[in-house]
């Protein structure tokens, strides 16, 4: 980045600052902050703490970080040059969701976000379902770049070493799931002899198990929807013509199919168990949430402070309730400067999509609106050329 872009950049950042400081989070004197700079030299700057929200704010307005982060721990020393003389008292429980961790193949930023919200409105569903966190312990924020963040403020939490957030990770992702844990077996009367039987989950029932009835019946849905349902079905293992034509008919009638989300599969129950088995692989990516794990198991971590700027988009960090969430537009809701137009120099021909607009920007001088321009020139892809008369 030309000395010209960084200079720009962080007046306009400085601003932004001006008009709108980062939020400060709950007990901010015992929080460590560190701050990457525009400076690509000059490296992660940490071990920094403040006793009020005002030198906090002061700061960030004198010297302009491109990115801003505090601890998700909280410290007896935070500003201690090292992490042993810190004195570690708990940290938040904080979860990371980022496009560039999904199973998403495509260059929309559009699509990526979308697919991104979609990820953390299920984990908010998990958190509050399954785990039982009131929203108001829940601190939602969109990351001002790919996705997302979540922290859990909570008392219950705070002291879980690196192991244990890893186990609700697992939990949260589906890993080592128990199939003997999901589908229950029990052993029915039958005219001569006795016979082992899968019980299933309702749609009802808590945790994971609402959650597979629901796929699995999506994707019994999805199956029997085929242009040629039987001979779909018939591809697997141990599945004939007959088995495949009552899984066809349960699932098209609309009795059957209310009895299946009651979690009675009794029109179901001769199915060999390998084909739920291979069902429920394919549900299990659509239920568990994609976390970046590492972050979550780092009780040391450092996270975006919220309402604070994302260097490489020059988007800001913006703090959600759940209801916010579902409704929120990052790429209109997270655009803080305005349309003046701006000219730049393109070094690489891209596509940028903001404020409901589309720009197919070439390589070379363009003139694009202010957000568009920042957001071209933070990404490295652009370099200021002075604005426009």
């Amino acid at each position: 980045m030309e000395l010209n872009t960084i200079l720009f950049i962080k007046r306009k950042f400085r601003e932004h600052y001006r008009k709108e400081p980062p939020e400060p989070p709950p007990c901010l004197e015992e929080r460590e902050w560190g701050f990457l700079m525009f400076d690509p030299d000059s490296g992660m700057r940490r071990h920094k703490a403040f006793i009020s929200v005002g030198e906090m704010q002061e700061y960030i307005q004198a010297m302009v970080p491109a990115h801003v982060y505090h601890s998700a721990a909280y410290y007896q020393h935070p500003g201690a040059p090292t992490m042993k003389e810190k004195n570690w008292e708990g940290a938040d429980l904080i979860f990371d969701i980022d496009a560039d961790h999904l199973p998403v193949k495509t260059d929309s930023f559009k699509v990526m976000l979308d697919t991104a919200k979609q990820e953390i409105i299920k984990l908010v569903g998990f958190l509050m379902d399954d785990f039982g966190f009131g929203e108001g312990s829940l601190h939602i924020a969109f990351s001002g770049g790919r996705g997302y963040h979540v922290h859990v403020r909570d008392q219950r939490v705070l002291s879980l070493d690196s192991a244990q957030r890893r186990e609700i990770v697992d939990y949260l992702s589906g890993t080592g799931l128990d199939l003997d844990h999901i589908f229950k077996k029990k052993y029915v009367e039958g005219d001569d002899k006795r016979s082992k039987i899968l019980v299933f989950p309702s749609e009802s029932q808590g945790g994971w198990g609402r959650l597979v009835n629901r796929e699995l019946i999506r994707y019994l849905q999805e199956l029997t929807g085929d242009e040629n349902p039987a001979k779909r079905l018939m591809e697997f293992d141990r599945i004939g013509k007959k088995t495949a034509q009552k899984i066809i008919d349960s699932v098209n009638d609309p009795a059957q199919l209310k009895l299946l989300r009651m979690g009675n599969f009794g029109a179901l129950s001769s199915i060999p168990a390998g084909f739920w088995e291979t069902a429920l692989q394919q549900v299990i990516p659509h239920i568990g949430v994609h976390i970046d794990e590492p972050v979550t198991a780092d009780i040391k971590r450092l996270i975006r402070a919220a309402s604070s700027l994302h260097g490489k988009s020059g988007m800001k960090v913006v703090s959600l309730t759940v209801d916010e969430l579902h409704r929120f537009e990052p790429l209109v809701d997270a655009v803080v400067f305005g349309d003046n137009e701006i000219k730049i120099n393109v070094t690489r021909a891209t596509t940028v999509e903001m404020m409901g607009e589309k720009f197919e920007v070439e390589e070379g001088a363009n003139v694009l609106p202010e957000y568009a321009a920042i957001y071209l020139m933070c990404k490295g892809a652009a370099e200021y050329m002075g604005g426009v008369a």
